[in-house]
């Protein structure tokens, strides 16, 4: 007897008739196109066995019916873009959504390599240094003006020159009696030390810490012999040109503060009047 050949749903025989296989299983074309046929997207019925089905991100449409949602052409075989669950051809998805480059003002097709900077947008031929007008790609540059600059050209142009290595200030930088300097320019005259962010001062307009000014200028305390800086509202008391801390102006025998006191003198000591009494 001859084995008999039924499709795997209706059990109809299948003898001499089309049928479908899916997973090893035969089935008429009438219960694989229920069963199993895509639903097309753009008219609503069953893409069957005898049509081509092209699918997009699980979405499937009859051949006849993949076209741009807005001027209504084939996009079979043709580049295309999404958006909203609209399928669009590259010129009305243009129209509609590119941007448009900042410099020649033409749509930045999709596909296009583009630069983009603050919500602005350049064709890659189009974004170029406005001095040398060489492409700057991936490399730094710098805006001025709605223009854009590489750094080359930028120094050039517009950087200000710091008065200690004559180089261009690109980032940061100190200002000191109107001048310009690099934060690691900008230096105590003696020690060397960086001076900016810090407390100083100056002498002959030339920039100090205040421990190297103290040490190379300030007077000397006539008690402890350390520098007396005046600076940071430090008090001190000066007589006959000499001066002292005011913790330091105590008398000689007893130690007692005369700040605000009488006082007398013995050769270079200072004494209150109580221990002065038998000079």
């Amino acid at each position: 007897m001859t084995e008999r050949f039924d499709c795997h749903h209706c059990e109809e025989s299948l003898f001499g008739k089309k049928y479908i296989l899916r997973e090893d299983s035969p089935y008429c074309v009438a219960c694989f196109e229920a069963l199993y046929a895509s639903t097309c997207e753009e008219c609503g019925k069953p893409i069957g066995c005898d049509c081509k089905d092209l699918s997009y991100k699980d979405r499937h449409w009859h051949e006849a019916c993949f076209q741009c949602s807005r001027c209504k052409s084939s996009l079979v075989d043709k580049p295309f873009a999404a958006k909203e669950d609209q399928l669009l051809c590259t010129d009305c998805y243009s129209h509609e959504y590119s941007s448009k480059c900042q410099e020649c003002k033409k749509t930045i097709m999709p596909g296009t390599r583009k630069m983009e900077y603050k919500d602005s947008s350049w064709h890659e031929t189009c974004f170029v240094c406005r001095r040398c007008q060489q492409p700057i790609g991936t490399k730094s540059f710098i805006p001025k003006d709605n223009q854009n600059f590489c750094v080359p050209c930028y120094e050039k142009q517009y950087a200000l020159q710091c008065v200690q290595c004559q180089k261009p200030i690109t980032t940061g930088g100190v200002t000191y009696r109107e001048q310009p300097w690099h934060r690691e320019c900008f230096v105590c005259t003696a020690c060397k030390k960086p001076l900016s962010g810090q407390r100083f001062t100056s002498r002959e307009e030339f920039p100090y810490c205040l421990s190297c000014f103290c040490d190379l200028y300030a007077k000397k305390c006539a008690g402890c012999t350390h520098p007396i800086s005046g600076l940071g509202g430090t008090k001190y008391i000066s007589f006959e040109e000499r001066q002292w801390h005011n913790d330091c102006f105590n008398c000689k025998k007893c130690s007692l503060s005369l700040v605000g006191r009488g006082f007398l003198t013995e050769r270079d000591d200072i004494l209150c009047p109580d221990c002065g009494k038998d000079i």
